[in-house]
C-alpha cells in the first residue's frame, strides 16, 4: 500500500514539473505547497532558527524551480529536491562558519563585541539613500501585482501570512508569487547592469 502510495506521489510530482517547465504557475505553487513544509523542517533541525529555515526553504524551492529542465523522472522529485536542499544548507552552514560577519552567536569565552556608534556617517547615508531610491526605481518597473507584493513584504515589512490575509489568497501561492516577484527583480537589475 505504500508503494501505491509513493508511486502515485511521483506521477503526481512528474506531470506536475512537466506543466512547470511549460509555464503553468499553478504547477509551481502545487509543488511548492506538497513540498515546502517538509524542507522547512529539514532546514529547521540543521540550522536551528526558524527566520533562517524560512529563506533557505525558498531559497532551496527557488533553485529547484529554476533547474527543473535537469530533472530526471529516473529519480523521485522528492529525492532529487531533497539533495538540492541538502546541498545549499550544507553551503550555508559552510559560509556561516567560515564567514565571521555571517557568524550571529558569540563563545561563552569570548567577550560581546564592543558596539560601535550605530549612526551612519554622511557617506554611508548617502549611499543607503542612493541604493534605496535604486530599489524603489527597480520595484516600480514590475507588473502591479508583483509591486504590491514587494510593497507590502519588504517596504511595509509584512509576514507572508498578513500578506495572504489582506489579498485572501493562499499562502502558498502568495509565497510563489512573492518568490517570482524576486526573480523578475533579479533579472532587471541584472539587465540594467548589462547596459
Amino acid at each position: 500500500m505504500v508503494a501505491d502510495k509513493s508511486s502515485e506521489n511521483a506521477l503526481r510530482d512528474y506531470e506536475l514539473v512537466q506543466q512547470a517547465v511549460g509555464g503553468d504557475q499553478r504547477a509551481y505553487a502545487s509543488l511548492m505547497e506538497f513540498y515546502k513544509g517538509s524542507l522547512y523542517q529539514l532546514m529547521l533541525k540543521r540550522v536551528g532558527d526558524a527566520t533562517v529555515a524560512e529563506d533557505l526553504t525558498l531559497e532551496t524551492l527557488g533553485k529547484a524551480f529554476r533547474s527543473l529542465n535537469s530533472y530526471s523522472p529516473d529519480f523521485a522529485f522528492s529525492t532529487w529536491l531533497f539533495r538540492i536542499a541538502t546541498n545549499h544548507c550544507t553551503d550555508f552552514l559552510r559560509k556561516q562558519k567560515n564567514d565571521p560577519c555571517l557568524r550571529e552567536t558569540v563563545s561563552p569565552l569570548q567577550s560581546p563585541p564592543e558596539l560601535a556608534d550605530s549612526n551612519p556617517d554622511p557617506e554611508e547615508q548617502f549611499i543607503r539613500e542612493q541604493r534605496y531610491r535604486l530599489m524603489r526605481e527597480t520595484v516600480a518597473r514590475l507588473k502591479p501585482h508583483y509591486r504590491k507584493l514587494i510593497q507590502m513584504r519588504y517596504f511595509d515589512e509584512l509576514s507572508y501570512e498578513e500578506i495572504a490575509t489582506q489579498l485572501n489568497l493562499p499562502l502558498g501561492s502568495i509565497k510563489a508569487q512573492l518568490f517570482r516577484s524576486k526573480e523578475l527583480l533579479f533579472l532587471i537589475l541584472k539587465n540594467t547592469k548589462d547596459i
